[in-house]
């Protein structure tokens, strides 16, 4: 059953990457076919762009990519920087704050790339069930002795700060702390996960602000995810489609429920509704 899409968002953990980080053969061929059909495929993520693969980077045809929660949308052809969405100096160092009370991985995403503190860095297969989110963590992240000094260091402001915890009740209350922080919104893309950025961002809403700028309506995007930071896009987007792996809360409201990314499920879903 084919839908009028003209754009399709894609999140990348738990979604379109396998849990081992990998982008199957079939999942390229299948996006490639999207591409060659006229439709703008892109990745929308939580990472950074300095931690997503090259291989979606460089695919041919994939021009656009969503950053951080929406926080920074690339023109990748052009190198350069559509929409912005980021908090200040002091807006992060308050937060980095509480996160340092805990037993957190804690980073500050800027300009692009993820800044994280050096201790818990070193540890990060601690606070992961798979070892491939530790391994992720170890390869794309800058380790920073303070991650608050190197946010003012660089005097930029930040797309996004990150705290990934090892116990779930710190974690409730760094967030009950976090939620009197003002300008702020909170998310998570996995259980032991708080995202924060600045108020008013989200994947849903960059998703739809690109779309104007090309002239593509609310209803002809599709979004595909599982977590938490997904949620408002596939809400939002004209057909939302969640992972079979992902949150109940996200299925609950997706307009269809793929297979797994075990199963290629985001190939899948555009092979049913998207390619003619």
């Amino acid at each position: 059953m084919n839908r009028e899409i003209k754009m399709i968002g894609l999140d990348l953990d738990g979604t379109l990457l396998t849990d081992k980080k990998e982008l199957t053969a079939y999942t390229r061929e299948v996006l490639a076919k999207a591409i060659g059909q006229g439709v703008t495929v892109l990745v929308a993520t939580g990472r950074p762009i300095s931690a997503i693969p090259e291989e979606l980077t460089l695919f041919p045809g994939m021009r656009y990519v969503v950053t951080s929660n929406g926080a920074r949308v690339l023109d990748l052809s052009e190198n350069r920087v559509l929409i912005e969405h980021t908090m200040s100096q002091e807006t992060a160092g308050a937060l980095l704050d509480i996160l340092k009370d805990y037993d957190a991985i804690r980073e500050a995403f800027i300009d692009g790339v993820s800044y994280c503190a050096k201790e818990p860095m070193s540890r990060a297969y601690e606070f992961f069930d798979k070892p491939y989110m530790g391994d992720y963590i170890l390869n794309t992240r800058i380790p920073a002795e303070s991650v608050k000094e190197q946010v003012f260091l660089l005097g930029k402001r930040v797309d996004k700060v990150h705290g990934i915890f090892k116990n779930l009740t710190e974690r409730k209350e760094a967030l009950e702390r976090m939620k009197k922080v003002p300008g702020i919104v909170i998310t998570g893309a996995f259980g032991n996960s708080l995202e924060i950025n600045a108020e008013g961002t989200s994947k849903a809403e960059s998703l739809i602000c690109l779309g104007k700028l090309l002239g593509i309506r609310r209803e002809e995007i599709m979004t595909c995810g599982d977590g938490m930071n997904d949620y408002e896009m596939i809400e939002k987007a004209g057909f939302g489609v969640a992972m079979e792996n992902g949150n109940p809360k996200v299925k609950a409201i997706a307009d269809y429920v793929t297979v797994s990314n075990e199963e290629d499920g985001v190939a899948k879903a555009i092979e049913k509704f998207v390619l003619r």
